[in-house]
């Protein structure tokens, strides 16, 4: 396994190690983790920045275990209860322990697997999270930070084809911001084939997805309306809504029946059955989180008299990471990070996180430098 490094590297690197399915007592900091070996198709990446998302959080507790049918979001998910199953991870497999977590990385390449161009080497470059299984993988997806080793380390291995360069002028910071939250709402807009003209309601419009959700769809043209707290209107809407419903209210009440051509929704919860009623006939709902419970209640006869369509959102087509790289190039989006953490501080940064007091995103800064 021939490979060429831009410098000497260290053998071992610092990083959090998750132990097991539980609390924030199983994130373990470390500093003598054995550096990632290079395939011949890889290339090892010095991690600079790494955002913080849902899915960490979802899954060190094993939220996504069908078994756990709860109404309630991850962080109510009893991290003392013994029959939390180890079939954690998004794609339903147990995961593999320890596990460095981190499905958002940016950093630069400096090492390359004996398939790889040398020139690649000195890049900075974006992880695509959902990334492309091994040949070898039954799994219909492949996670960083679920599947692999992720992006909560100093370095981390993944393939080639998986780094993308950007050349732009946002910080390590900012770009860390983007990979998992806004390919998740690219995605979900991607998949409903949002066009411009159409109005498009966005849940959860504060948070990580939904911040982005509503950049992107006002990108595509379309007309914006999220759902907020009060609080967070004013930020909302400087990112292109048009209007922000308070949090707790039904739509189509505000907005008046079948009155919008797309719902956004990461939320899920008691609040998403009366989504469907705010539909036009026709209409399209994708969703790809369910932060507030993930058991609701379905009407049938609203399905199919309104000839609804549902969207389930998770795996991801190349072309969808692709066109953010270019969005960002181009600068027709913008970050919203709310604020950052050094690595070791991890356990803080979820604890807020988990408040959902913020816009936008929490950042852990890996590189000293950043």
């Amino acid at each position: 396994m021939a490979t060429t490094s831009l410098s000497r590297l260290p053998e071992v690197m610092r990083g959090v190690v998750l132990t097991g399915h539980g609390g924030t007592d199983l994130l373990v900091y470390r500093e003598d983790i054995a550096l990632p070996l290079v395939n011949d198709d890889e290339v090892l990446i010095e991690v600079a920045a790494a955002g913080v998302n849902n899915t960490d959080i979802n899954t060190r507790v094993g939220w996504y275990s069908k078994e756990i049918a709860t109404g309630t979001d991850a962080a109510n998910v009893s991290a003392e209860d013994d029959s939390v199953p180890p079939d954690g991870a998004w794609s339903g497999a147990p995961l593999a322990f320890p596990l460095i977590q981190g499905a958002d990385c940016c950093g630069r390449i400096v090492r390359v697997g004996a398939s790889v161009a040398a020139t690649r080497i000195g890049q900075r470059v974006l992880v695509r999270p959902m990334m492309r299984p091994p040949a070898s993988s039954p799994l219909p997806y492949w996670t960083l930070g679920s599947e692999c080793d992720g992006a909560f380390a100093e370095y981390v291995a993944v393939p080639s084809r998986e780094a993308y360069r950007v050349e732009s002028a946002w910080s390590d910071v900012e770009l860390a911001s983007l990979p998992c939250a806004y390919s998740t709402a690219e995605n979900l807009l991607h998949r409903a084939a949002v066009v411009a003209g159409e109005r498009v309601l966005v849940t959860g419009a504060s948070g990580g997805v939904g911040s982005a959700a509503v950049q992107l769809a006002k990108r595509r043209g379309a007309e914006v309306v999220g759902v907020a707290s009060p609080e967070k209107a004013g930020a909302v809407r400087a990112l292109g809504a048009e209007a922000v419903i308070p949090r707790g209210d039904e739509p189509a009440v505000v907005l008046g029946p079948a009155s919008i051509d797309v719902v956004i929704d990461v939320v899920g919860g008691p609040g998403w059955p009366p989504l469907l009623a705010v539909l036009r006939n026709g209409g399209r709902l994708a969703t790809s989180g369910a932060i507030a419970g993930p058991v609701v209640a379905l009407d049938l006869r609203t399905l199919y008299l309104k000839d609804l369509t549902l969207l389930g959102c998770t795996v991801q087509e190349p072309i969808v990471f692709e066109n953010l790289i270019r969005y960002v190039e181009r600068g027709e989006i913008e970050p919203v990070v709310s604020r950052t953490y050094p690595l070791r501080e991890i356990v803080r940064a979820q604890e807020e996180f988990i408040t959902k007091s913020f816009t936008g995103k929490l950042v852990l800064v890996v590189a000293p430098s950043v």
